[in-house]
């Protein structure tokens, strides 16, 4: 086959998932039929399937994005994934959904009744920060949030995801059928726990009752999910069909590498996911700020940093030595140093198989992306692991200049003196403190000021006051590229 826009020197396989669909049952409902969740949760459903042939079907739900829905219902509910590796691609059919819901095409009380079947064992989440309605700094419910109170006035007809968990819950009660367990799958400390507390405080605002029968019945594993999954590109979607022979609007691309780390408590049953790679633990958390610190984390800086400086991608980025040295030691020397693994994980070899999938040439992540919605990614990211290294006396210079770039990104313009879009919930906020300061250090002081990012204890710390600004106006003065070199100077 003559593969076209695809590299005719990459070779590549494609993997059918042999499997009788008509056996398959909605036993998980999906909330987020994003791309990540397909490359990830959906794909390790199917794999499993085709090995085990099970029952465990998807219902995914958009509450937002119909677009999908409906493509993914015209392709009766399958797509495909092409894994790009540096050298080698393979593309694989998933066939775990079973069917798709959306409010506006299907109405609010159908969401509510898939809810309450039966055999709906795990209701999972890949929803990113802005779908908990929480207060990160707290992780608690963000009570004031707009979803919230819009529920709260009419909580049989929800708009929100927690609304309609919520809801679900109340008629299973209502109607004596087991719970089901909440198994949130997004890049968030503590993701379980977060799930349950913002859960709990929504359901002890409609019936105390309720949440108190909530606590005792419903599980919410914590889980660590690692897959490098860009937006899908026209380069992408072009590969994918030259290799189908069609086109898949669904399909996305990913890396290879996959890592699955799941809390192994589930009220309902779960799938054996462990088969085909996953791994069960008693403690995730580990696990979840290895990867939030040191890859998330590693993101983050790349993004803002690189973007910054003109590069669109991630391994663009990396192509640069300087920006790579930095990358590596903010991994090993910072993120790394704030971590307490268990024995047997290696860290050094985690951070080098790091800088290997970043420099993947055929993943075409970009720094834009990785960018968005950086008031919900900097306090685990970036923060925690702050606190951690300022109370050891350890070296921070490189967290201090990521926080920097994010101030400096939010101020919509790069480098070059080109525009930024600038994607985050606090992007107005973000806007008047630029409009309404006159130098450098009231931009960074009104920036840090924002609680919900950096809590008071970082932002009425007169040292990390002081290194960050110092960071901001070398990135003002001098650019990311020149200020990256600075720093590596500085021992």
């Amino acid at each position: 086959m003559n593969l076209g826009i695809v590299d005719s020197k990459i070779e590549y396989k494609i993997q059918n998932i042999p499997y009788d669909r008509s056996l398959l049952k909605s036993r998980i409902v999906h909330f987020g039929f994003g791309a990540f969740h397909r490359s990830h949760q959906a794909l390790f459903t199917s794999e499993l399937l085709g090995l085990e042939q099970g029952d465990w079907g998807i219902c995914e739900i958009n509450l937002f994005e119909k677009d999908q829905i409906e493509k993914l219902r015209q392709q009766n509910h399958e797509y495909t994934v092409l894994e790009k590796g540096s050298d080698f691609y393979t593309l694989k059919h998933s066939v775990a959904i079973t069917e798709s819901l959306h409010p506006e095409l299907d109405g609010y009380q159908a969401i509510l009744s898939k809810l309450t079947e039966e055999q709906v064992a795990i209701v999972s989440l890949t929803i990113t920060e802005k779908g908990y309605c929480a207060d990160f700094t707290q992780g608690r419910l963000d009570v004031s949030h707009p979803m919230i109170q819009e529920d709260l006035l009419h909580p049989q007809q929800p708009s929100s995801i927690i609304g309609y968990i919520v809801e679900g819950l109340r008629l299973r009660q209502v109607n004596n059928i087991s719970a089901f367990s909440v198994l949130s799958c997004d890049n968030i400390n503590n993701n379980g726990h977060i799930a349950k507390a913002v859960i709990l405080d929504y359901a002890k605002l409609i019936d105390g009752s309720l949440a108190t029968w909530i606590e005792e019945n419903v599980t919410f594993p914590c889980t660590m999910v690692d897959r490098i999954t860009p937006a899908v590109e026209v380069k992408d979607r072009n590969d994918i069909s030259e290799i189908l022979g069609y086109d898949d609007p669904c399909g996305v691309v990913c890396e290879p590498f996959r890592q699955w780390v799941i809390e192994d408590k589930f009220v309902n049953g779960r799938p054996n996911w462990n088969k085909v790679g996953a791994q069960f633990v008693n403690d995730v958390a580990p696990f979840e700020e290895m990867k939030l610190r040191m890859l998330n984390g590693s993101h983050s800086f790349m993004a803002y940093m690189g973007n910054l400086a003109g590069f669109d991608y991630i391994s663009e980025v990396m192509l640069n030595d300087d920006y790579r040295t930095a990358v590596s030691e903010l991994m090993l020397n910072e993120q790394g140093a704030s971590l307490k693994m268990p024995d047997g994980v290696n860290l050094d070899n985690y951070a080098n198989s790091l800088i290997e999938r970043f420099c993947n040439p055929n993943l075409q992540h970009r720094t834009w992306q990785i960018a968005m919605d950086g008031s919900q990614k900097i306090p685990p990211r970036f923060c925690e692991s702050l606190r951690v290294l300022k109370e050891q006396n350890k070296s921070t210079k490189w967290l201090v200049l990521g926080i920097a770039a994010w101030m400096k990104y939010v101020g919509r313009c790069n480098d070059l003196s080109q525009s930024i879009d600038v994607i985050d919930p606090l992007v107005d906020q973000f806007d008047d403190i630029y409009r309404k300061s006159d130098s450098n250090e009231q931009i960074v002081l009104n920036l840090l000021n924002i609680e919900s990012i950096f809590g008071s204890d970082i932002s009425n710390d007169l040292l990390i006051r002081s290194e960050i600004l110092d960071m901001y106006e070398l990135l003002d003065k001098e650019g990311s590229k020149k200020a990256i070199q600075f720093v590596m100077s500085k021992k």
